[in-house]
């Protein structure tokens, strides 16, 4: 069993995998968290405070509702613009030994029982090789392949690190 396609990463891509990286892990929840609990003193003391202390309670929810996901955006253009690795496709084939990228003279082999864990996501499937860093395959380039990929993953990963739909 084996499946080989070529991938273009766009900013669009990158953003949604920051976007779902830094929401699943603590930075998300806690400026979430900081968020409702600046709504909310905004709302229950709007009557006990001057009006300036409310707008400043809402300006900070605000922020941190608004803060993270700019920053991601932002910073995934510069990102794309910036790597000449990304601006060109990756080639991919995944077999039973593992996932083999190459681009032109270059490539790189990401065995089975090194693969951290395998997300799929509604727009991505995300192939970690570390807890931060992992291979992006937009779910729009890899209709065809989407299948066989998720057959050879559950072959090889143990459940606990495969997260598919």
């Amino acid at each position: 069993m084996k499946t080989e396609f070529d991938i273009t990463l766009s900013s669009k891509d990158m953003y949604r995998f920051s976007m779902y990286h830094a929401y699943t892990g603590s930075q998300g929840i806690i400026s979430i968290l900081i968020a409702a609990l600046c709504f909310f003193a905004a709302v229950t003391t709007r009557d006990s405070v001057e009006w300036m202390y409310t707008l400043l309670y809402a300006g900070f929810g605000v922020v941190f509702l608004i803060y993270i996901p700019c920053n991601l955006y932002l910073r995934s253009k510069r990102q794309i613009l910036a790597s000449d690795v990304l601006k060109h496709p990756l080639h991919y084939r995944i077999d039973e030994e593992g996932i083999h990228t190459s681009q032109k003279e270059a490539t790189a082999d990401l065995p089975w029982d090194q693969v951290y864990k395998l997300v799929s996501t509604r727009h991505n499937v995300l192939i970690y090789s570390t807890r931060v860093n992992a291979f992006i395959l937009p779910r729009d380039q890899i209709r065809k392949e989407y299948d066989m990929v998720q057959q050879i993953a559950a072959k090889h990963l143990p459940t606990y690190r495969l997260k598919v739909k």
